[in-house]
């Protein structure tokens, strides 16, 4: 679950390593269920969870852990695991989400079958019922759309356009996930604490309006990139022609045409994730001063914004310019690029024609995906958006002890009391600071495995025979339900996150994490095996997200939410000094001759892998209470610790979904945060790593932060 605004939704550990998007961690593979996945299909057969402790099958020991430590735990099992063939990539995430996928199938199916008409329960069912039901969908055609597109079709100036985008307007604006219904807005908006008042909510708007995962896929000169615009300049001429467009050849040319000029202002994804701009606020007149172009009165009244008297614009550049398209542009270019968008993210709701070309590019080209995953899976994704909590109620009441959440709950409490006492040793930072540092430290909110209040979803209309009316009322109401956050007090409490989810998340604006039940399985999590194990796994995630807030941008939000600097000068400035050497780390790590990790766009979660680690070692080897562990088939604790730490973030990818996470995403390839260990003195005891092995870092080149 991964937002353009990272910072306010939250820092994620795994990005998209959840069950409604290609997973990116390990594991060997889950047979998938036979059939086609149509309405009378059955939810398929859970698959049995993995089996307690370490794959010692899948290492290679012949590797040396101080040459490629990734390769060393996880070797056997990369080079005999295949990708499933609707998966882009596979991984200890991917076996988690895949399992956790099986079970949420069979419980809606339980849900469809026997919960009261009218309950929550049952609407789950009737949701996940209404998109399985193929043959109503094919029946209907583009019947469904049709409202949208003749509204579209009406425009006949400015202000009317002006008020279309606005009725649009919702969070998501990028809409390249391949199974969901999501729309690229030409804007987005999202509601969330106010950087500089962290005690109200605030509307924030956000660039938007690109089909392609980024502005770079627009602008980027390279043959990849060229191959990739004439494709999707070839997907947008077939879905005007599966719509009965007019002149879906020459539309297609004139969209990407506009595509591109939106490309060329926005601003770099490095840039996006700057948390100052979190300071810029406009009021409403700024709008008309600062981005001409565009009738904002009939926008914002459209949006159901008319009455905010100022908003938190993240890309002013960005704003500014496609306001100016909007004036320059030709309307009727303006009422291809709507249709076309329409359409294109209606797709997953209509007849199968749409459905297989939307996955042609944005499966296949994209990410490398050769097949379509059943549409069971899909089926599963597309309820846990529109009702992700009321399917996580299911899931955590089957699935997550009460057992499992108190034992998470300690080790947080231990990790914890980990990073604090690391931060007491800091020798360079001044007491002053550390005092800021601690206080912020006592104040986070840990929420595990699920909320402390469910969302009532008594609002939403669900209909048995209406997969493409569900979704769309699923959106609305909740951009309704954010809108009616406005004017309340900050709640931090609230979760940004499904239960089910494989993931977890820190909110730095909230001083809060989340820590779902979807994580809390191996091989992150698993009681019955040794607890030096789950402190390399789990252990690592918490101290993870802990130390979300102290990277590079939660580091500037104080103990109550507020962007403001907390530091001293000299503290500040030996901060960056080690940040800017963890850039460098990973700016060296080169997965294709034409491509490296960019290390200034993954900082925040390099930094969080880091001292996350640390904090967890720490918090293990304080529970041993000056023990040694009990070695586990010839393994010594410390081993057993930073092996299940390689071995959670196994995995790999497709070559097309590689790229793409390397150029879009925030989070380090797995690999590479795997290798995260070799900033860590212990892991060189306990391999005995000698000076001349590829992994190893003199003392003092080593990183360490917090």
């Amino acid at each position: 679950m991964k937002r353009p605004l990272g910072i306010l939704v939250g820092l994620s550990l795994i990005a998209a390593c959840s069950i409604k998007k290609d997973p990116e961690g390990k594991a060997p593979a889950v047979a998938l269920p036979a059939g086609s996945g149509s309405a009378g299909s059955a939810a398929p057969t859970p698959a049995p969870a993995p089996a307690p402790g370490l794959d010692l099958a899948g290492m290679d020991k012949a590797t040396k852990p101080g040459d490629d430590f990734f390769r060393h735990a996880n070797g056997t099992w990369l080079d005999k695991t295949e990708i499933p063939t609707d998966r882009s990539s596979w991984s200890a995430g991917a076996i988690a989400s895949e399992l956790t996928s099986k079970r949420v199938a069979e419980l809606i199916k339980e849900a469809a079958e026997s919960a009261a008409e009218g309950s929550e329960a049952r609407k789950v069912g009737d949701f996940y019922a209404a998109y399985l039901d193929e043959a109503t969908i094919e029946k209907a055609g583009l019947a469904p759309l049709q409202p949208t597109l003749d509204k579209i079709t009406a425009i006949k100036d400015a202000k009317e356009l002006a008020s279309v985008i606005g009725g649009a307007l919702r969070a998501d604006v990028d809409g390249f996930n391949n199974t969901n219904y999501h729309t690229p807005n030409l804007m987005g908006v999202w509601v969330a604490q106010d950087l500089i008042d962290p005690a109200k909510y605030s509307v924030y708007l956000l660039q938007g309006g690109l089909g392609m995962p980024d502005r770079d896929y627009y602008t980027d000169k390279t043959p990849k990139m060229e191959e990739l615009r004439g494709k999707y300049v070839a997907h947008v001429q077939k879905v005007l022609e599966l719509a009965k467009h007019a002149d879906p050849k020459g539309a297609s040319a004139r969209i990407m045409a506009l595509e591109t000029q939106i490309a060329n202002v926005h601003v770099t994804r490095t840039e996006s994730h700057k948390v100052e701009n979190g300071k810029t606020h406009w009021s409403r007149a700024d709008f008309d001063k600062k981005a001409p172009g565009l009738d904002w009165g009939a926008l914002f009244d459209a949006a159901q914004l008319g009455k905010l008297p100022d908003f938190v614009v993240w890309h002013p550049k960005a704003t500014t310019g496609i306001a100016a398209l909007v004036k320059s542009v030709p309307l009727a270019t303006w009422k291809e690029y709507l249709t076309f968008r329409a359409v294109d993210a209606a797709s997953p709701l209509l007849p199968r024609a749409f459905v297989d070309e939307r996955f042609a590019f944005y499966g296949t080209a994209l990410a490398g995906t050769p097949t379509l995953p059943e549409r069971w899976k899909r089926g599963v994704d597309l309820t846990s958006d529109a009702m992700g909590e009321a399917v996580g109620k299911l899931y955590v009441a089957k699935y997550f002890p009460d057992s499992a959440k108190q034992r998470i709950a300690a080790m947080t409490k231990n990790i914890l009391a980990a990073f604090s006492k690391r931060i007491d040793a800091l020798a360079w930072m001044a007491p002053a600071t550390k005092a800021k540092a601690k206080a912020k430290l006592a104040v986070l909110k840990v929420g595990v495995g699920f909320p402390d209040t469910w969302r009532d979803y008594s609002g939403l209309v669900v209909a048995k025979d209406d997969a493409y009316g569900n979704a769309k009322r699923a959106a609305l109401f909740h951009y309704e339900s954010s809108l009616a956050k406005l004017g309340k007090p900050v709640d931090r409490s609230e979760w940004v996150m499904t239960p089910h989810l494989v993931n977890a998340v820190n909110l730095p604006a909230m001083n809060a994490m989340n820590f779902p039940a979807g994580i809390l399985q191996p091989p992150y999590f698993d009681p019955s095996r040794p607890e030096a194990m789950d402190y390399g796994a789990i252990g690592s995630v918490i101290g993870h997200e802990i130390s979300h807030s102290f990277d590079d941008q939660g580091a500037l939000f104080d103990d109550t939410g507020k962007l403001q600097n907390w530091w001293t000068a000299e503290d500040l400035a030996h901060f960056k000094k080690q940040g800017a050497a963890l850039v460098a780390q990973y700016d060296a790590y080169k997965p294709f001759p034409d491509l490296a990790v960019n290390g200034t766009l993954t900082l925040s979660e390099n930094i969080a892998d880091v001292a996350g680690l640390a904090a967890s070692y720490d918090a293990y080897r304080a529970s041993l209470g000056g023990k040694e562990a009990p070695a586990w088939e010839g393994l010594t604790g410390d081993q057993q610790f930073f092996i299940s730490f390689a071995q959670a973030w196994r995995g790999k990818y497709r070559e097309p979904a590689l790229r793409n996470r390397i150029k879009t995403n925030g989070h380090s390839p797995n690999e590479y945060r795997a290798d995260t260990v070799r900033n860590l003195d212990a892991w060189y005891q306990a391999f005995d790593v000698k000076a001349g092995e590829k992994l190893h870092l003199a003392p003092d080149a080593r990183v360490r932060v917090w």
